[in-house]
């Protein structure tokens, strides 16, 4: 039986480039993501882990090598069809949740569905609708300065699934959240994936958090390794 990959990365090699110094930052790194898979990434900070999720939501290129995300190889792609294929296929959570202060939980939300040029009605039923699954609704008309860090980054995985990506790369999601909060955005990625049959590439320094994934993925000096 064939595989349904969301992500196939092969043979991928980055360098960055400073006056005459040369830093290889990934080297022949190797991954593999099946449709509803979870999968974490960890490695000392520096080892490559942040560069490769870049890679594999399109915001960088490879030097050689291929990423494929649902069968599109990134390298052939303009920058505007990378963006779209960002906002059709992935859905991004930083550690620090990225909103826009001037906009509320809500507003943020539609932002994507907006974008993808769905109507301003259906865009705030559907962020409407994901904000009340992350238990928000009551937050909706509030602007970030006046959530609390928790639900500053739940509104950001709101975001993430609004547009239900085949795919949700997240970089540190709990690292600046204190114990209470992580424990319940934790919760959030294993239900929404059994939910919505999300596929989830998590980059984390807590072992702790990893350890729950189906797939644990080393990062050191650049290269990958199970």
């Amino acid at each position: 039986m064939e595989k349904d990959l969301v992500i196939e990365c092969s043979h991928v090699n980055k360098s960055y480039r400073e006056g005459e110094a040369v830093t290889e930052v990934l080297k022949d790194v190797n991954f593999n993501l099946e449709r509803g898979d979870y999968a974490a990434i960890v490695g000392r900070s520096g080892s490559g882990k942040t560069t490769l999720l870049h890679m594999l939501a399109g915001l960088d290129t490879p030097d050689s090598g291929s990423v494929h995300v649902c069968s599109h190889e990134i390298s052939r792609l303009s920058l505007n069809e990378r963006a779209r294929l960002r906002n059709d296929h992935i859905g991004f959570v930083y550690q620090f949740h990225h909103l826009l202060p001037e906009f509320n939980a809500l507003e943020n939300v539609m932002m994507p569905l907006l974008i993808a040029k769905v109507g301003a009605m259906k865009a705030r039923q559907e962020a409407e609708t994901m904000l009340s699954r992350l238990g928000l609704l009551d937050r909706a008309m509030h602007r970030p300065a006046k959530l609390s860090g928790g639900e500053r980054q739940r509104v950001a995985i709101a975001r993430a699934l609004v547009n239900h990506p085949d795919c949700v790369l997240a970089d540190e999601p709990t690292g600046n959240l204190d114990s209470q909060n992580a424990e319940i955005i934790q919760t959030m990625i294993f239900d929404l994936n059994k939910e919505f049959g999300l596929s989830f590439v998590l980059v984390t320094h807590d072992e702790k958090l990893a350890s729950q994934f189906q797939k644990i993925y080393r990062m050191e000096d650049g290269r990958l390794a199970i």
